[in-house]
């Protein structure tokens, strides 16, 4: 191999040539000096291989003596060694296996000797003396000793006296059931007799002697009596009369509640010393059920006091005639039905609001979030107090509080639903509804409004009619009630709700308004619409931007601000506002996502009317005079001028004719939009602006078009400036964006004022090489090129 390559021996047989033979020749004489070599290599090494084998038999013959010397010593000394640790081994198990049976023998007989002890200091505290706290303080400590040390032989054999005859374990059941039974006689007794220092005392003995069970129980009875005691009394307390007047039910449960709380706070350190930590919960599910028992009757009264199924059965019976009859305009138009404002209806309206008392209706819905507020913030101290003490979440994800079983079974919560929630979801719906309605029958339009510039106005902006404000500030009102509940099944009926009728009734009263009484059609053929169906129309556009924005300040003012980062290392996480009102579970992300639901789909219907709105606007108002302010801007305008006789005579009395067009549409277009701006809101104006400039847009490529072949590179100039004038006039009060409408126009102008060399350059230009990004393709802008002459 040579430079990494095969040489391939030539085979001297098969040579055919003496070039052949040659070649072979060669191949074999490098072999031979290749071989020659590594023999004299291998020659010159013997010594030193011969040198180091005579190291290795010297080194073997020292490593022989060594292996001699070692089993000498293995079988002469370690042997007899080996044996003899072997042997102390052997002893040394021994004798810690009997030195642990001593130790358990021991621990046997101290432990026996500590039963005794304890069965002879139980039966001589229960005898005379009577001392029921060293009796307990012994079960306690019998009840360390294991069972199999109390059941087992030796201490039935050594345990039992002539005093105390009787096996261990039977006699401490014995005394521990003897003192449970007295115990609990005391603790009875001294419950009755309202002695809260020897009721304390006994319920401290009862997990001495092994009865934590019986103890909690008796407890639980104590405070239970103490609970349906003071409930009673806050309730019999108030004459019937009284019942009736203001938030007594909502003061009463909420009194039940704060005592119960108080309870619990009040004596969890006293059981949880003695009984162990988690034990307040067993006494707590025992407060449930009296809370259960006197919520439910304060419950149970309310609904039959103030005559809830009946309200219940008056509002599904309540047709809301005003609304109905609203959306069959045109029907009760054509069948000559008195209109809904006529006094025709005010009978009708009138025997319906006596059928169903608002003022009776809001009260409910007041006093029933009242409740409700309170039960959330119960059953939240109860599930906050059952808790597990070491979050079963990892670290950084909280799930929220979870409702203690006994809670979410319990028959409060069952009532709460049935006399509670749902008659608020049924009442609250009913409430907005009947609101809206009202509010488009008292609706008033805002008055000496007028499209003469030269006029005042005889009432401030935003200009829309009262129903707005009436039926935001109820929505309001209903979604802070709702939220204020605390309660997810409120929330997610409620809001969707209040989206729902929203967009039907409230929408859908301005649509069908917009439709049958203030659209802006023209009386006769060709004409302008009249100046009241005009304004009314604006109006009615302006009730749905300031709705939507009144929605969108609500919903934000509901959802507050979340948490800012922190700068000081610690949880930078986001939280919800709601986390406090809701929390269980994920209730505050649900509820958060309900409200911001609600608020787009608000938003997407009233942007849907605007947008029809602004388009009829502009077609019936706008749209038929911007032609012939145009028309009238460019009359007997001459973009061919030759020398000093242009436009001579065309001055009149506008001055200098370098801004004779813009002057002549400034004044057409002030006439036209500034009374409109003056009437809607900037939003309503903007849409309106932009809707408008695109047709302009359109009206002026096509004017610009024309013109071919009547354009001179001086009038050219001059159209490029009337252009840019009438554009400037146009955007005035609106926002710089509106001028992106006109690109093609002012790229229209700049192309017919191009200089040749210019126009050279850029005449094929595909994209925006020259730095212009056309909006005109090549042959658009040939076409625009040979609109001057000569171009």
């Amino acid at each position: 191999m040579e430079n990494g390559h095969v040489e391939i021996e030539p085979d001297v047989f098969a040579a055919t040539s003496v070039a052949e033979i040659h070649a072979a020749l060669s191949y074999l004489q490098r072999q031979e000096a290749s071989v020659t070599q590594r023999l004299n290599d291998l020659i010159a090494s013997q010594k030193d291989l011969s040198r180091e084998l005579g190291r290795l038999d010297l080194l073997r013959a020292h490593l022989g003596t060594q292996v001699v010397n070692a089993r000498a010593i293995s079988n002469g000394m370690l042997s007899d060694a080996a044996s003899t640790a072997n042997r102390i081994s052997s002893a040394v198990k021994q004798l810690d296996h009997e030195q642990s049976n001593v130790k358990a023998t021991l621990e046997v007989v101290e432990q026996v000797a500590e039963l005794k002890s304890c069965v002879l200091g139980v039966h001589g505290s229960m005898g005379a003396p009577q001392d029921w706290e060293t009796a307990a303080s012994y079960l306690q400590r019998a009840s360390k000793v294991p069972e199999e040390v109390i059941n087992g032989s030796f201490a039935e054999e050594i345990v039992p006296t002539a005093e105390v005859p009787d096996p261990p374990r039977v006699t401490l059941d014995a005394a521990a059931e003897s003192l449970c039974g007295l115990f609990l006689r005391e603790f009875d007794k001294a419950a009755k007799d309202g002695d809260g220092s020897r009721v304390t005392r006994f319920f401290k003995l009862f997990p001495l002697i092994g009865r934590t069970d019986v103890g909690l129980d008796a407890y639980g009875r104590y405070v239970c009596h103490g609970v349906a005691s003071k409930a009673r009394t806050n309730f019999n307390s108030a004459p019937p009369a009284q019942r009736n007047e203001g938030f007594f039910y909502a003061n009463t449960i909420t009194k039940l509640f704060e005592h119960i709380a108080q309870i619990v706070d009040g004596h969890e350190p006293l059981v949880e010393r003695h009984y162990g930590p988690g034990m307040m919960a067993k006494v707590i599910e025992r407060l449930q059920i009296e809370a259960d028992v006197q919520g439910g009757i304060v419950l149970d009264t309310w609904h039959e006091e103030r005559a809830i199924d009946r309200k219940l059965t008056d509002i599904r019976s309540y047709a809301f005639s005003f609304l109905v009859q609203s959306f069959k305009a045109p029907q009760r138009a054509a069948t000559g039905t008195p209109r809904s404002s006529s006094p025709a209806n005010a009978a009708t309206r009138s025997s319906e609001d006596e059928g169903v008392n608002m003022k009776e209706i809001d009260s409910l819905l007041g006093e029933s979030a009242l409740m409700l507020s309170r039960w959330a913030l119960y059953a939240r101290f109860l599930s906050s107090k059952c808790a597990p003490r070491e979050s079963p979440d990892p670290p950084g994800i909280d799930h929220g509080l979870t409702m203690p079983q006994f809670l979410a079974a319990s028959n409060l919560n069952r009532k709460v639903n049935s006399h509670l929630i749902e008659p608020f979801n049924f009442m609250t719906t009913f409430f907005l509804r009947r609101s809206i309605e009202k509010a488009f029958q008292l609706d008033e339009s805002p008055t000496d409004l007028n499209l003469n510039p030269a006029k005042p106005l005889g009432a401030n902006p935003p200009f829309i009619t009262s129903a707005v404000d009436d039926v935001m500030y109820i929505v309001n009102q209903v979604l802070q009630r709702s939220l204020a509940t605390s309660q997810r099944a409120i929330v997610a009926s409620i809001i969707p709700t209040v989206g729902q009728i929203l967009g039907s009734d409230f929408v859908g009263m301005i649509q069908r308004k917009m439709r049958d009484e203030s659209y802006p059609k023209p009386l006769i053929q060709g004409g302008l619409p009249p100046e009241d169906k005009v304004i009314a129309f604006l109006v009615l556009i302006n009730n749905l931007d300031v709705a939507n924005d009144y929605i969108r300040r609500i919903i934000e003012t509901q959802l507050g601000t979340p948490t800012q980062p922190s700068t000081n290392g610690e949880d930078t996480s986001p939280t919800s506002p709601f986390h406090d009102l809701f929390p269980f579970g994920h209730d505050a992300t649900f509820v958060e996502n309900k409200l911001k639901s609600m608020g787009h789909s608000f938003n997407a219907k009233t942007t849907e009317l605007l947008n029809d709105s602004i388009q009829v606007t502009f077609h019936n108002v706008l749209k038929p005079r911007v032609r012939p302010i145009l028309a009238e801007a460019f009359r007997d305008i001459d973009y061919a001028p030759s020398g000093d006789s242009a436009n001579v005579g065309q001055q009149e009395d506008e001055g200098d004719d370098s801004d004779f067009v813009k002057s002549r549409f400034g004044r057409g277009w002030g006439a036209l939009i500034r009374p409109i701006k003056r009437i809607l809101t900037p939003a309503n104006f903007d849409r309106l602006l932009t809707v408008a400039m695109e047709y302009l847009a359109t009206v002026l490529e096509k004017r610009i078009k024309s013109y071919y072949g009547r354009v001179n590179e001086l009038g050219a100039v001059r159209l490029e400036r009337d252009i840019s004038g009438i554009i400037n006039t146009a955007i005035v009060g609106g926002k710089y964006g509106l001028r992106d409408a006109f690109i093609k126009c002012t790229q229209m102008t700049l192309i017919m004022n191009m200089e040749d060399d210019e126009w050279e350059e850029v005449a094929d230009e595909q994209s925006d090489e020259s730095g212009i990004p056309w909006v005109l393709d090549v042959e658009e802008r040939r076409r625009v090129r040979a609109i001057v002459k000569g171009g």
